[in-house]
């Protein structure tokens, strides 16, 4: 059957399905009648009329037999839309790929080799995701951290805890972003978020995503294995044979996709050490900002601002200083809340969280600038991981030395006097903040270009420059400081066998992009051991 792609299909936000139907019957210039069935691809928010916010679509037209579009009307054939596989194996290889994390990179890259009949284990450091969620909450309550167990270690990886945000940049000639769009329905997630323009999961509903993406590896025959370091290499010739785990137990291994994460500071170490090619790669620093839901949407939405099928309103912003640097707003969770994401002691580290409803009073955003290698010192590959340290022990003695973290009113960070007491944003960062002079914990140029972009940013959403808004210190963990180098094969260019993959390896930014990158090694592997089944 051919299906018609009708793009830019405008509606006010209160219309009907009936009203959807027969906009589109008019732009093909038929009856409605003529309609077999229709399916939404895409849906977006037009506001960029203040008082005028429309619903935009993107659908997939099925006409009935016999009915034929206006020759006037501008379609096209709908796309194809389906994933293909790698080809399955009747035998698992041994000895069988292993998958070092089980973040959305290394979830969906033992997910395609089990789906092929690849048998893949998976090493996580952490816990269960639901016996992590109890060891973040008790973080969260009491500021007692597990290193291993916490927002950046555990079963489904840093994005677990943040807003399950699926909007990617990233083009997808093979369909791999929908791939992993229908495996997480397919896993329980909602079916919205194959058509709207921001998609989301939320924090509550990932829990048992993740849990049920995990059961389906060891269905089809993979194996997931926690509290599994990886804590040594064994290499012959420049190719890896075998790994530690734990320090005690030996593996052999031919084929290991390295997704850790870009908090698994001790394992670059590691690689480090081992000889594995790494590098500095760009990062970002900053603080999170959280304003009032309400003056977003009234921001953004003007008088439909509340409106049910709206939605709490989210934003994306940037602003280029004077002096060359810029600032940007990250991973912005509308009705959300900033959270304690730390996973070493000694440190306070920030991130932002929202569930399904989006219910929260607050919204909040990362503000943060870029820095370059040219800003680190030396040529270290880890100087990044260093420069994060700094001024994360910085933010959690200036918090007070038991993860509180230190935060300023917007009003007085802009004037560069320390912050005495709240206003009307009360902060959602728990354990708790303490009111302070920002300016301690970041780099002069980072607070400097903070400060210009405020006010500028102020112009494009009002109320950004509230001056009862809240900065809460630091974060730091928005992408890796490390990039593991690989060639064209997408394997390590120093050590056969070993394939870095996703956000902690410097290839990915984002629950989605990482679980395509994990999905392209994946592939990437199968070719390669099934190549060596058939010679």
């Amino acid at each position: 059957m051919t299906f018609l792609r009708i793009t830019q299909i405008k509606l006010p936000i209160d219309h009907t399905q009936e009203d959807l139907h027969r906009a589109v019957a008019q732009r093909l210039g038929i009856s409605p009648c003529g309609i077999r069935t229709m399916q939404v691809r895409r849906q977006s928010i037009d506001a960029r009329k203040r008082g005028m916010v429309f619903f935009v679509y993107t659908l997939d037209v099925e006409l009935a037999s016999g009915t034929t579009p206006s020759g006037s009307c501008p379609y096209t054939l709908s796309p194809h839309l389906e994933y293909t596989p790698p080809p399955r194996v009747v035998k698992p290889p041994s000895p069988r790929p292993v998958v070092v994390g089980a973040g959305p990179c290394g979830l969906f890259a033992a997910l395609i080799l089990a789906r092929a009949g690849y048998c893949p284990l998976v090493l996580d450091r952490g816990k269960p995701v639901d016996l992590r969620t109890r060891d973040v909450q008790r973080f969260w309550e009491t500021g007692i951290l597990d290193p291993e167990s916490n927002v950046q270690f555990g079963e489904g990886g840093a994005g677990t805890f943040s807003d399950g945000k699926l909007n990617t940049g990233i083009k997808d000639r093979n369909n791999r972003c929908r791939k992993v769009l229908t495996e997480f329905v397919a896993a329980g997630a909602p079916e919205d978020i194959l058509y709207v323009s921001h998609p989301h999961i939320g924090t509550d509903l990932l829990v048992s995503v993740v849990q049920n993406i995990r059961e389906t590896i060891t269905a089809l025959g993979g194996e997931v294995r926690f509290q599994a370091q990886v804590t040594g290499l064994r290499l012959q010739n420049g190719r890896l044979c075998g790994i530690t785990i734990n320090d005690h137990e030996e593996m052999d291994v031919r084929h290991l996709v390295m997704a850790i994460g870009h908090s698994a500071r001790d394992t670059f170490a590691l690689l480090k050490d081992a000889g594995v090619a790494l590098a500095q790669k760009p990062f970002s620093l900053g603080c999170r900002i959280e304003h009032p839901q309400s003056l977003v949407d009234r921001a953004l939405y003007g008088r439909d601002a509340g409106h049910p099928r709206l939605g709490p309103a989210p934003y994306k912003l940037v602003h280029h200083a004077r002096g060359g640097r810029s600032a940007y707003t990250f991973c912005m969770c509308p009705g959300g809340q900033v959270i304690a994401a730390a996973s070493g002691p000694g440190e306070v580290v920030t991130n932002g969280m929202s569930l399904r409803a989006r219910s929260g009073k607050n919204a909040n955003a990362a503000l943060l600038v870029g820095i370059q290698t040219s800003d680190l010192q030396g040529d270290d590959p880890l100087a990044g991981v260093a420069f994060q340290r700094q001024w994360e022990t910085r933010a959690f003695e200036l918090g007070g030395a038991d993860f509180h973290a230190p935060a300023q009113l917007v009003g007085d960070f802009l004037q560069g006097v320390g912050s005495r007491v709240l206003g009307e944003v009360l902060p959602s960062y728990t354990p708790g903040v303490r009111l302070c002079d920002l300016r301690s914990c970041l780099p002069e140029y980072v607070r400097a270009t903070m400060q210009e972009a405020i006010v500028a940013l102020d112009g494009k959403l009002k109320g950004f420059a509230l001056p009862d808004a809240v900065l809460t210190g630091v974060e730091t963990r928005s992408s890796s400081p490390v990039r593991i180098l690989r060639d064209e094969r997408l394997e390590s260019v120093s050590v056969k066998g070993l394939y870095p993959a996703g956000e902690g390896a410097g290839y990915a930014g984002g629950i989605t992009s990482s679980a395509v990158d994990g999905i392209r090694v994946a592939e990437m592997v199968a070719r390669k051991l099934n190549h060596a089944q058939n010679h």
